[in-house]
């Protein structure tokens, strides 16, 4: 939303015409063309700017934090989680605590960087701001495009979750236009209710999807808590069958896979994939700031509690799946997948309990259209950061009168439509590959190690013109983080690391598929030729550590911090708003 002309523009060309295209979009500091009165006319696009952003700003404190919260909490922890004990509980868990100290540092090279330039797809634009503008654009393609294949995922994967119930046909058919097969009418029916259910949320007004997350953020960190408590409880023998199981599983067959050292790391690299599959957040927090009421407040508060919820939900989500899932695998001799039945709901099974399967089953489903809500404003804001630096078709600007890209999100909703050609057509092969693509949890990881790696790596080009330009960490940054500059080195070593190793499997002898090699690698290939291209047919700098902008735009997110001071001051202050103050 804020000022085009902050993020350093491929040529001067593009950026005038940037600045012309929105109120917001000038130089704050720089005089308008005003020259009779140039402090008048700067004041008053000033002006305009803030009211124009407050609009479009329409992300309270309490919906910013449940979907910081709870905005990575998903199938992924849910369902997917229970395809990585087959390294073994304790590896499992180990992996975990090792991704988490990687998130955790991703969210302090954040806090500083997008704190300061709360931006529309703040980590997409402050890449080609700090880095490169060919590195802006790969990321901004990249995201856009994972997002996207995220949305035609959730609108088949809830067939994994109907099998339960006796529906027993494969997650493709769900969206089939073999309307007279049974059960397609009603299939059919339900991916189309999602689509509209995500087009209608996000569409409207920001706010409406916040309120909407909120919601469904709320009922999910209630789930999570919720089989935490129940796992406690069956564990120490509270069940029908009084089977007081406890550690048994990490005995037999053990809490680590693997007969000798190599065989280790193997389980502990697929337990670390997994890991990445189930946890994000950062990012997520990045696309939502440029939305958020008084953001310079409210962002750093969401990183904060990322620690939180990846110690409660994630670590204590992954140790307890290690107490009761070995049994699915002592039951059968294949492999899990990301779409295997939730673990609780087999442990459930095998415990007899009734009626609590069902309901944890039901519960799920609110997480499918949770990501999907979420996967689509991601996309279209991916779309829409694109397009304010000029990098996509102008018309992805426009915003209606609530301040919502709304002709992003219908080209992201229109996509996702090509999810009805994924069965029934030999044309449709591609599609196909989409949804293999978004259902392998090799897909997350890869998104996430590419959007941290550029993340972190933004961090310390940022950190480095901070050093060359000399300007003081303290008394410049409105939020100075921990564990700096150590934190964002570590981010960036193991993002990059793992961006590679995550397809090792690929290679082993007797492995080798062409499919699952561009599954695995494909779209590090196109981010590249993305960028690459643009570098060269736009000829585009790799911005030198004393060349770096650091200030454009600052005055304006100054004045908008101190708009949002004014009208907190000047609102009465009741028992409610105290009381939300302290939680949110």
């Amino acid at each position: 939303m804020e000022n085009t002309a902050i993020s350093n523009s491929d040529t001067q060309q593009s950026k005038k015409e940037q600045t012309m295209s929105r109120p917001d979009s000038i130089d704050i500091g720089q005089e308008p063309g005003n020259p009779e009165d140039p402090s008048k006319s700067n004041e008053t696009e000033l002006s305009a700017a803030i009211r124009e952003a407050v609009n479009h700003r329409r992300l309270n404190p309490r919906q910013i934090q449940l979907t910081a919260i709870a905005g990575s909490i998903g199938a992924a922890l849910f369902v997917g989680i229970g395809s990585g004990v087959m390294s073994g509980p304790l590896c499992l868990f180990l992996a975990f605590i090792f991704w988490a100290t990687i998130v955790f540092s991703i969210a302090q090279c954040q806090v500083e960087v997008v704190t300061l330039f709360p931006l529309d797809g703040a980590f997409i634009r402050l890449a080609g701001r700090m880095v490169d503008p060919a590195l802006g654009v790969a990321v901004g393609y990249n995201h856009f495009f994972a997002q996207t294949s995220f949305v035609i995922f959730e609108a088949t994967v809830i067939n994994t979750l109907v099998e339960y119930w006796g529906y027993n046909q494969s997650p493709a058919v769900l969206i089939s236009s073999r309307l007279f097969q049974h059960g397609l009418v009603l299939t059919l029916l339900t991916a189309s209710v999602s689509l509209v259910l995500y087009l209608a949320i996000n569409v409207y007004r920001a706010d409406l999807f916040g309120e909407a997350e909120f919601w469904l953020a709320l009922g999910k960190v209630l789930l999570a808590t919720g089989l935490i408590v129940y796992t406690i409880v069956v564990m120490l023998g509270g069940n029908p069958l009084n089977d007081r199981f406890g550690f048994r599983y990490w005995k037999d067959p053990g809490p680590w896979a693997g007969a000798d050292p190599s065989n280790r790391l193997m389980s502990f690299v697929n337990a670390v994939n997994v890991a990445a599959f189930c946890m994000g957040g950062p990012e997520y927090i990045s696309m939502i700031a440029g939305e958020s009421r008084d953001p310079r407040r409210t962002v750093p508060r969401a990183f904060n509690t990322i620690m939180t919820r990846l110690i409660v939900f994630f670590i204590g989500g992954c140790l307890c799946v290690g107490f009761h899932t070995m049994i699915r695998f002592l039951q059968t001799d294949r492999t899990a997948t990301p779409a295997d039945p939730h673990s609780n709901v087999i442990s459930m099974q095998r415990l007899q309990i009734p009626v609590l399967p069902s309901i944890v089953n039901a519960a799920l489903l609110t997480t499918i259209v949770s990501a999907g809500n979420a996967y689509t404003f991601n996309a279209s804001r991916s779309l829409h950061a694109l397009a304010l630096d000029g990098r996509a078709p102008k018309f992805l600007k426009r915003l209606n009168k609530r301040g919502v890209p709304y002709m992003a999100v219908i080209v992201v909703m229109l996509l996702s439509c090509l999810a009805y050609l994924a069965l029934g057509s030999s044309s449709a092969e591609v599609l196909n590959w989409i949804l293999k693509f978004a259902h392998l949890v090799s897909a997350l990881l890869l998104l996430c190690c590419t959007n941290w790696t550029v993340m972190s790596f933004t961090w310390i080009r940022f950190n480095a013109a901070l050093n060359a330009q000399g300007i003081d960490r303290k008394s410049f940054l409105p939020r100075v983080s921990r564990y700096q500059p150590y934190a964002g080195y570590w981010a960036f070593f193991w993002a990059f690391i793992f961006l590679w190793v995550q397809g090792y499997a690929v290679f082993i002898h007797g492995n080798w598929k062409v499919s699952t090699f561009i599954f695995n690698y494909g779209i590090i290939a196109l981010a590249s030729i993305i960028g690459i291209s643009w570098k060269i047919f736009k000829h585009t700098p790799f911005h030198k550590s004393k060349d770096v902008d650091l200030f454009s735009g600052l005055d304006f997110f100054d004045a908008l911090t101190e708009h949002y001071r004014q009208e907190r001051e000047a609102a009465p202050v009741t028992v409610k708003d105290k009381i939300m103050a302290k939680i949110f």
